[in-house]
This record gives structure tokens, C-alpha cells and sequence, in this order.
């Protein structure tokens, strides 16, 4: 084969141009530097300036070997798309994709074109057309139309029109070149159906809530334990998402991250609809992946569309069935689909060994998986760090378990940030044993943010009109407002309060002597009660002031009753005197007997809402 070199002189005016091809003064320059081979012309296009298609320069010597430019209008561009699509359909195409593929493949088109402008430059249509496989012998092919030359041009590339139908997925111009190589034993149109059957895997939910590329960022930040190829490559992908402009959320964005996911995974073009897609889509929805699903277990997993169902990913699924996670596979495999890896399915076996050794149940430890599987990821190494700073603070063995079920995502925290909720509790004059008593109780308050979460409620509370001596006092008897939301929960109940009738400062005393009156539902609690002590008691606003602790007894089962039995006594007293005292010291206060059975105690907020 002979190859053909541009001139020098010619070679140096090219690439004078090059360097303004896309420049504000020239916005429609065009020009092809390629090394005239029959068989793999080289375009070096710079990808901004296809955005001009319909008008292009076209060169020819003159005299003195000066260089001539020439526009031509948009009409040889669609004459060279319409053979484009004249071998499309020969290839199998229907017309409806002949087109759409024609009308996205500009560079292929640009490197089509430029090609045959190149040999009618240089007169090379016969040194071109001898030894070739072209219809067409290279005399006649210098006489034929452009559209013909161009016809004869791409059939040339022998890539069967996967490299325009790559191209119009939008997968680069050089990386169609290559692939398309790698997809050579496939045909068009099952290459077409295979990319749509995909695609409706991937694109079967509209849902617009941005779920993937969060998770995506979450699971590769709590990642540290050594990695198989598989978890490699999918972090490969998520870097060349993070790359591109919107990066991970393109993962939640239509179909913006298809072309990365060809370019990373070619071979997935290579797999069988009937008999490895389709079956795979069937499998995942048949242990509870809903269809709408099937994209976030796929997206955050790339590598699972390649397992084999029976071999790989029914034998990886028993470790959840042997933890007891049956009916919570489908929600595991959405939260955490890493969790099918090699390396991932080890780390499991570890976790659970170092829990044990640790006097924490099995049982717990799965339970806080199934709760944030994301802890599968974590090395133990990791995790005894931030256990080192929980046993400093009482909390070991047997008081870890429910730690580490209800708040399991404390086991990712780094030590410092977990030490920094901790300064925040010092602050208000904790020691070490009050504030593992909190952490036991609401072990949250340690997975949340000091300055957005913690600071801001301590901040609202003060601007209410809570003193910051009584502040110790607030958070220490209900550590769980820390967590209450603002908008929705803390300032709806302070309003609610003072729009019956009180005043700032008497709510601000209530909450001082009783803080877990912010715990309660206005509808459950707050109201019925109320309307009881106004309406059937009839007493004054001013005792709820001097008792706020009433809201924490059940209405029914305490409340109601004692009135009822004092009433018919036509004895009258306070609050704190009916609802204060224990069983046994009501009855023989009221009743005159040493013990009555009527239900005991206060009920939590939480079990009273």
C-alpha cells in the first residue's frame, strides 16, 4: 500500500490556519490535515468547529502554488449525508434510523467529506482506486457525482455503519473509531436493537429526583477497604462522569451519561438481548428490584450486567440470604449493588468478626447493613477508630449494639468529626459519662453537622428566649430536639403555644423545665389535651405554665381517670399533684386505700405522638 504525504509548504499553510479554524473572525474555517491512505484517513478536526456543517472551504492549487479558498454551500453536505444514508440502508438500517443517524454523525460526515475533497484536490482518484475493494475502478470514480465519490469514500472504511451510529449516540469521534473496530462481528441493526434495549433498561424511570449521583459521590467517599477489578472499573467510570461537565448528575439526567458508559463498557454492546439482557432485567425485578430501579442498581455497578446469573450473582446473593435479608435484597442491591463484589463480600465476613469480638450480636451488625449497607465498604481499621472514641465514652460492648443499629452511619464518620460533636456538648458543661449517656439515647445527634444542624437549634432557642444557663438543662433532658426540624417541627410547636394564649416568656419556661414538649404532635397531644384541660377540668392556661409536664401523660389511661376520680370526691388540687405522684401514693392520698391498680408513669414523647 502507498501512503501519501501532504507537501511541506502545503503542510505548514494548513497548519498556520489551524491554530484560528474556530476563532471569532473565522468562525467557518475548515480544513482536514490527513496523510492521503486509501484506508485510514486521519482527520484532526478540532471538535468545536463541526458546529458549522453547511459551509465549508475547500482548497486548490494555483499558481505559484499559492492556495485558493472556495465555499461551498450546504447542498454538497446534504448530497454526501443523503449517500450516507443510501449505505445505511444497505446495511440493514430502518429509514427512520438511517436518518437519525446521518443527522448526528457530523464528524464521521466531516471525515467522509474531507477524504474525498482531498483525493479531487490531488487528482488521486486512481492511485486510490488501484488495489482496492471499491466497486467502482479508480478512472471511473474520478468521473462520478460527489455523492457517488462519497458513497464509495465510506464504504470503503468497511465499519458497516457502526462508526456513524456510534457517533450519533454521542460517544467521541475517536473513541466510535475504536469501538466500532471492537463491535466489527456485530450488524447494524442488532446493534441498534441491543442499544435500545438498554437504553429502556436504563431509561424506564422518569423520576427526577437526584438519587444515583449522590449515592454514586457517597459510596466511593466511604470506600477504604483493597478493591476488585470490578469496583476499579466502576470507580474508573464515576472519575470520567466527575470529568465532564455536570458530572455524577448526569447519572440522574435522561440519557446525558449512555455515551460514558459505552466508552467505559464497550463489551456490554457485545451481550446477547434474549439470552443475558433481558434475563438479567427479569432476575433483578424477580428478588425485588422494581423495574424503575433497574438503572440505579446498573449505574452504580456497571460490572453486574456482565455476571452470570446463575454462577455469580445467585451464589454472591446467599451471604444476604444467610444474614437473614430475604425480603430486603432488592432494597440492599438498589442502596448498595457494590455489595455483589469480591472484595465487598469479604469485608462482610470481617465486619462481622470484628463485632463479635466486640460482644455486638451478629443480628445487630446486620441489622445496622440492611440499614446503611454502606458500612460494607468501610475497612475495620477504620471502624475501630471511631469505636476507640465511643468506648472513651462508656459506650462498649453491650451498649454499642444499639448504637451502631440505630445510627450505623457513625461507623463512616472520620475521629475528628465525631470529636467535634463532642467539644460542641462540652461546651454546656457535659463530662464524658452525660455525654455517652446522650450518644446511647440519640446517637444522631453525633452524625450531624455542628454548625448546620446542632448550633443553628441551640441558636433558635436562645433568640426565643431560652437562657443559656438553662441550656445544659434543655438539651440534657431531651437531646433529640437537637435534631427536630426547624421549619416543620421546632417553631410550629412555639407558635402553636403562644397563639392560645401565652406569652413568649411563659413558653420559654415551660421549654426550660421541660424540653421534651417539643417532641410532641400538636393534633395527638397538644390539642386533645389541651381542649380536656380547658373544657372538662376547666382550669386556667397558667397551669400548663407551672406544670408543663402534663402533656406527657396519656389522656386516657391517666389523665382522664384521676380526674374522674377526684371530681366525684369534689376534691380539687394542681397538676403536679394529680399526675406527680406514683400509683400507690395517689390512692392513699385520694382515695384512702394503699394501692390502686391504674396504669403508671409518664409515656416517652415519642410513644405519646
Amino acid at each position: 500500500m502507498q501512503a501519501w504525504a501532504i507537501p511541506a509548504a502545503l503542510l505548514g499553510f494548513f497548519e498556520s490556519r489551524a491554530a484560528g479554524c474556530c476563532s471569532s473572525t473565522n468562525p467557518t474555517f475548515f480544513y482536514h490535515h490527513l496523510p492521503l491512505s486509501r484506508l485510514s484517513p486521519i482527520s484532526v478536526l478540532p471538535r468545536s468547529c463541526s458546529r458549522f456543517p453547511s459551509v465549508r472551504v475547500q482548497f486548490s492549487a494555483g499558481e505559484n502554488g499559492h492556495i485558493s479558498q472556495e465555499e461551498s454551500g450546504g447542498s454538497a453536505m446534504e448530497e454526501a449525508r443523503e449517500a450516507i444514508i443510501d449505505i445505511l440502508r444497505e446495511y440493514g438500517a430502518s429509514e427512520e434510523d438511517t436518518r437519525m443517524i446521518a443527522l448526528n454523525s457530523p464528524q464521521y460526515l466531516d471525515m467522509i467529506v474531507g477524504n474525498v475533497r482531498e483525493l479531487d484536490e490531488h487528482s488521486l482518484w486512481s492511485s486510490w482506486g488501484r488495489g482496492s475493494d471499491a466497486e467502482e475502478g479508480g478512472e471511473d470514480i474520478a468521473s462520478l457525482s460527489f455523492r457517488e465519490k462519497v458513497r464509495c469514500m465510506a464504504k470503503s472504511k468497511r465499519d458497516g455503519g457502526l462508526f456513524p451510529f456510534l457517533e450519533s449516540l454521542g460517544i467521541r469521534h475517536s473513541s466510535a473509531m475504536v469501538i466500532a473496530r471492537y463491535l466489527a462481528s456485530e450488524k447494524l441493526p442488532d446493534l441498534i436493537d441491543k442499544v435500545k434495549f438498554v437504553k429502556e433498561m436504563l431509561f424506564s424511570s422518569s423520576e427526577s429526583i437526584l438519587v444515583i449521583g449522590k449515592n454514586a459521590r457517597r459510596m466511593m467517599m466511604h470506600l477504604s477497604i483493597f478493591i476488585d477489578d470490578d469496583i476499579q472499573e466502576t470507580l474508573a467510570f464515576f472519575e470520567k462522569m466527575e470529568a465532564r461537565h455536570g458530572g455524577l448528575n448526569m447519572l440522574d439526567q435522561g440519557d446525558a451519561y449512555f455515551p460514558n458508559l459505552i466508552e467505559s463498557f464497550p463489551r456490554l454492546l457485545l451481550l446477547s438481548v434474549e439470552y443475558h439482557l433481558r434475563p438479567l432485567a427479569d432476575f433483578l425485578v424477580l428478588v425485588g428490584v422494581p423495574i424503575a430501579s433497574i438503572r440505579i442498581v446498573l449505574l452504580l455497578y456497571p460490572p453486574i450486567i456482565f455476571y452470570d446469573i446463575e454462577n455469580d450473582i445467585k451464589s454472591r446473593l446467599d451471604v444476604l440470604k444467610k444474614a437473614g435479608f430475604d425480603k430486603d435484597i432488592g432494597k440492599i442491591l438498589i442502596k448498595y449493588p457494590w455489595f455483589l463484589s469480591s472484595s465487598v463480600q469479604k469485608n462482610y465476613d470481617k465486619i462481622v468478626e470484628f463485632f463479635t469480638g466486640r460482644k455486638v450480636p451478629k443480628a445487630s451488625v446486620d441489622l445496622a447493613i440492611r440499614s446503611w449497607p454502606h458500612i460494607l465498604g468501610c475497612s475495620t481499621h477504620k471502624m475501630n477508630s471511631i469505636v476507640v472514641q465511643f468506648g472513651q465514652l462508656g459506650v462498649y460492648a453491650r451498649r454499642l449494639a444499639p448504637v451502631i443499629t440505630s445510627s450505623p452511619q457513625l461507623l463512616l464518620r472520620k475521629p475528628d468529626e465525631f470529636l467535634q460533636v463532642v467539644s460542641f456538648l462540652k461546651h454546656f458543661g457535659f463530662d464524658a459519662i452525660t455525654i455517652g449517656r446522650i450518644l446511647s439515647r440519640c446517637p444522631e445527634i453525633f452524625a450531624a453537622s455542628v454548625d448546620d444542624t446542632l448550633q443553628r437549634k441551640v441558636n433558635i432557642l436562645t433568640d426565643f428566649g431560652i437562657s443559656r444557663n438553662y441550656l445544659p438543662r434543655v438539651i440534657r433532658k431531651y437531646p433529640e430536639l437537637l435534631l427536630l426540624d426547624v421549619n416543620t417541627t421546632l417553631l410550629p410547636r412555639m407558635r402553636y403555644l403562644m397563639d392560645i394564649g401565652l406569652s413568649k416568656k411563659e413558653v420559654s419556661s415551660m421549654i426550660s423545665r421541660f424540653s421534651p414538649l417539643l417532641g410532641y404532635s400538636i393534633e395527638a397531644v397538644f390539642k386533645p389535651k389541651l381542649e380536656f384541660l380547658l373544657t372538662n377540668m376547666q382550669k386556667p392556661l397558667k397551669e400548663i405554665v407551672e406544670y408543663p409536664r402534663y402533656f406527657s401523660y396519656s389522656l386516657d389511661k391517666k389523665i382522664k381517670p384521676r380526674f374522674w376520680v377526684l371530681k366525684s370526691r369534689n376534691i380539687s388540687c394542681s397538676l403536679k399533684d394529680m399526675l406527680g405522684k406514683n400509683n400507690e401514693e395517689f390512692a392513699a392520698e385520694y382515695m384512702g386505700i394503699g394501692r390502686l391498680l391504674v396504669p403508671p408513669a409518664p409515656i416517652p414523647p415519642e410513644d405519646n405522638q
